[in-house]
């Protein structure tokens, strides 16, 4: 047993019986190596990930390897999810050593913590051209004696490499609609009409880049009809299948082909959370069923599996179960003719299915022919066939139910937590099934209540928490995260705590993470010291906290009319116009947030004395997707903690009234749902 058996992290638990002494990451490594002179090897990973895997079933558990660890190095075990700040630092560190970077990585560094080598996998022996961990580890051993001055060399270099972006991240300019519509013409023409998406395999997701060109075109930009092409071929290209659990719901991280057929397998909840999202608002532009079929799918996968009896979200689902990758989704001839009998024909025509399969003699499901042509095939109008596949779709899911099933990482992140409370507090603000809506929202609530208790106990806000255990870190993207999700929530059941809440953790935000150069540090101005403060402004598989932290000042302005939070915002957009004109899909959370402040948005406050006299006025709101609009209601007269969007606003005629404000001028009170609809 080493030093891990303590940890909140489900990954650091993983490694807990290694042969390796690690350490987690705090003083008493940190003073070992100083004390002992040793150089540290830092190795960084995550429970879902699958050469992490791989990497400690082949070296950290073998005694000889494990020997070598202990003997020349201090060892320390890093959860990325855990310590966002110290992957980033070490992560760019792995790029300027490599010029690439991922997981599981491999960083070592001198016992002051800078980094002098660096990796990501390493195999048990050489093999993929690559030298076997072992070399590796004695020819470091063997610098760090012989030739130290050299290790120190290159350290002192990664530093100035990696302090560089700091120093230089100032902005001089701002956002146009010129600049967003040059920026956009850019994503569609690098736009991979063949396949969906942007870029090669390993094909990612990118929600936040759909969700952007949804956005625009919701307000009838230029463009809008190739835009809203572009965002439903993307939508429309993953969720066929292998990309997306046709079975059970809910996406897989990325693709390893360019046609989203054979993922890799692990289901993040940041991935779910967002792309439920930009399948919602698809919907909310096309009303095509399709897109609210994904959304309810995936939203029920989530509360099925991957969601804490108390009420928080799991952070992941493992790539692996039974020890192979894939197992648990993948399906052979046999077995589906097993589960499925009169309608196998049906389900194999659907899916291409054949006796080799797709992947490794099995099949990862991915539709072959889309409702239309399967109606032709078997004469059948469409609402049969879509009836049809759900029978097979739910006879499989029962039939997978009995396999071993993918570990989970149950460790609860407030970040990824404010992403799948903001999914589901819409999906229940604008779906139009009211039994589902009422559920989600009572979802939604749960979450909520469980953040504020279990991660923001005694006032302080943490990162993580597990079996009643919370965190000591914090970082900025934990309290932008949960500021949005409540400002979400708040738009959905006008419930005042909401907003109070997010109104006080962005205060504090702003008194721990400012930095007077524009934007946000990662890490708090209490915080551990260390060896430099991150502040990452690129958006990556998740949102960077600037830019949600610069979208939730921006909602927070529009509910307020404080002028000091948009000063900050506007501040901190100046940071990425450049970065964002060269690589777009690297900045797409940004492009929203500035589209939303260049709208300048509109606002609603509605109040009423009885709220179901409101409901018509609100279900116009909601009718479209509205995305530069912030919504405030109460019964009248608001109290003290309520918006200040809705003070000082009476009833007209003693009925429930909408005021509508846009471009710092507000229309006439309205009563009546035409008249909203024509302010509208």
């Amino acid at each position: 047993m080493n030093h891990l058996s303590q940890s909140t992290s489900p990954y650091l638990l993983q490694h807990a019986n290694n042969p390796v002494d690690w350490y987690p990451w705090g003083e008493e490594a940190l003073a070992k190596a100083r004390a002992e002179n040793k150089p540290i090897f830092l190795s960084i990973g995550y429970a879902a990930c699958h050469w992490c895997h791989v990497m400690a079933h082949e070296s950290f558990e073998d005694p000889e390897i494990a020997a070598i660890m202990n003997g020349h190095f201090v060892c320390i075990k890093v959860d990325r999810e855990e310590r966002p700040d110290l992957d980033s630092i070490y992560m760019q560190a792995t790029n300027a050593l490599t010029g690439s970077g991922g997981w599981p990585m491999s960083v070592f560094l001198t016992p002051d913590l800078r980094p002098f080598y660096a990796g990501t996998y390493f195999p048990p022996v050489r093999r993929y051209n690559m030298p076997s961990f072992k070399e590796v580890l004695l020819s470091l051993a063997k610098v760090w004696s012989e030739e130290r001055g050299e290790a120190e060399r290159v350290a002192s270099q990664v530093i100035q490499h990696i302090q560089a972006p700091l120093a230089n991240n100032q902005g001089k300019n701002v956002f146009t609609q010129q600049t967003l519509n040059a920026i956009t013409k850019s994503l569609l023409d690098s736009y991979d009409w063949g396949y969906g998406g942007w870029g090669d395999a390993p094909k990612f997701p990118q929600p936040m880049t759909i969700d952007f060109l949804l956005r625009r075109a919701a307000a009838d930009s230029p463009q809008r009809e190739e835009m809203v092409k572009a965002a439903t071929h993307a939508l429309k290209s993953m969720a066929r299948g292998g990309m997306y659990d046709v079975v059970g719901g809910g996406f897989a991280r990325y693709s390893t082909d360019n046609s989203w057929r054979v993922p890799h397998f692990e289901k993040m909840l940041y991935d779910n959370a967002q792309l439920a999202l930009a399948y919602l608002h698809a919907w909310q532009i096309t009303r095509e069923p399709f897109y609210k079929r994904v959304v309810i799918e995936t939203l029920d996968f989530v509360m099925r599996e991957m969601t804490h009896p108390d009420g928080g979200f799991y952070s992941s689902l493992d790539a692996d179960s039974d020890g192979e990758e894939g197992k648990f989704y993948a399906w052979t001839k046999k077995e589906l003719r097993e589960q499925l009998s009169e309608n196998s024909e049906f389900f194999e025509v659907a899916y291409g299915i054949t006796e080799l399969g797709n992947w490794e003699g099995k099949t990862v499901l991915q539709r072959a022919l889309d409702d239309a042509a399967l109606a032709t095939r078997f004469d059948l109008d469409l609402e049969r066939v879509a009836d049809k596949l759900a029978d097979c779709h739910s006879k499989l899911l029962a039939a997978r139910a009995s396999r071993i099933r993918p570990a989970a990482d149950d460790k609860i992140l407030t970040a990824w937590n404010g992403l799948m409370l903001t999914a589901f507090a819409e999906s229940a603000r604008v779906l139009d099934d009211r039994v589902k809506a009422s559920q989600y929202l009572k979802v939604a609530t749960r979450s909520a209540n469980f953040l504020l208790k279990h991660l923001r106990s005694n006032g302080h806000l943490s990162r993580a928490w597990r079996n009643n255990l919370a965190s000591n870190e914090v970082f900025l993207e934990d309290f932008a995260s949960l500021i949005v999700g409540l400002l979400e929530l708040y738009q959905t059941d006008f419930d005042n705590r909401w907003f109070a809440t997010a109104r006080e953790l962005a205060e504090e935000m702003i008194a721990r993470f400012s930095d007077s150069n524009g934007g946000f540090f990662d890490t708090p101005n209490d915080g551990e010291p260390l060896l430099i403060r991150p502040k990452d402004i690129q958006d990556n598989a998740t949102p960077s906290g600037n830019s949600l932290g610069c979208e939730a000042l921006l909602k927070l302005a529009a509910f307020t009319g404080e002028g000091k939070y948009r000063d900050l915002a506007e501040k901190a957009l100046t940071l990425i116009v450049d970065p964002a004109m060269r690589h777009p899909t690297a900045f797409a959370r940004w492009l929203s947030a500035a589209d939303y402040a260049l709208d300048n948005g509109r606002q609603i406050a509605v109040l009423y004395e009885a709220k179901e006299n409101a409901r018509d006025l609100l279900d116009v709101v909601r009718s479209e997707f509205r995305p530069g609009i912030v919504v405030a209601a109460s019964a009248y007269p608001p109290s003290k903690d309520s918006p200040t969007l809705l003070a000082d606003r009476p009833l007209k005629d003693g009925k429930a009234t909408a005021y509508v404000c846009e471009d710092f001028v507000c229309k006439q009170p309205v009563n009546t749902v035409e008249e909203l609809k024509r302010q509208l």
